[in-house]
């Protein structure tokens, strides 16, 4: 139900035996994002050497990647293998190379592909998406401070509160805490109220 993905864009630089390696990492809903993302920088450093780059969507469970003109092997693979060993998904790493002179060998290219796409990953910062109920509940004004902190005592958040002649409060709780919530719901206000689902979402 949950996975592994990036919490934002991460970029890194990496140097040896002068060449240059930068590594940009970033989160992407669908394979046509991560390949806009991959033009974006292509066309960005369309002077490097390579621009070596692999993805990984949940959408048709799609993991792809390229050399760009390095050996086979020793650039795009090592790059995926890193989003793989992380078991991070709807994400895409670009790895430009500006060649410094010193050629570094094919177990050179594997050490530097694969160093340079984890710095990326590791600025982009990993996170955990997890299904969220998104849940309302209206209630009384008296109940709604208790309410309050129920919530995020049960892992939710709240994400809405509208103050009328009750309040109507709209928030999240991960889906697997349901049914616990609803239980603990129910003995703090003694079934007076309870909570409508209204959707799922994802989030961190």
């Amino acid at each position: 139900m949950s996975y592994f993905t990036l919490k934002s864009e991460g970029l890194q630089e990496y140097v040896v035996k002068r060449s240059r390696f930068i590594g940009r990492a970033r989160p992407v809903a669908c394979a046509q994002e991560a390949l806009d993302f991959i033009a974006a920088v292509k066309s960005e450093h369309w002077d490097a050497t390579h621009n070596v780059w692999a993805y990984s969507v949940r959408d048709g469970n799609t993991r792809r990647f390229s050399d760009d003109g390095e050996p086979q092997g020793t650039a795009g693979m090592p790059v995926l293998d890193v989003l793989v060993k992380e078991q991070l998904t709807d994400c895409v790493v670009v790895v430009t190379r500006y060649f410094g002179g010193v050629l570094l060998g094919t177990g050179g290219l594997v050490r530097a592909y694969s160093h340079s796409a984890k710095l990326a990953v590791d600025a982009a910062e990993i996170g955990e998406m997890q299904l969220w109920s998104v849940m309302n509940i209206e209630c009384d004004y008296n109940f709604y401070g208790k309410l309050a902190c129920l919530i995020p005592e049960q892992g939710g958040a709240v994400d809405d509160a509208r103050f009328g002649e009750n309040v109507s409060v709209v928030f999240r709780i991960p889906s697997l805490q349901e049914q616990r919530f609803e239980a603990v719901l129910t003995e703090a206000c003694f079934g007076r109220y309870s909570a409508r689902k209204t959707g799922e979402i994802y989030g961190f």
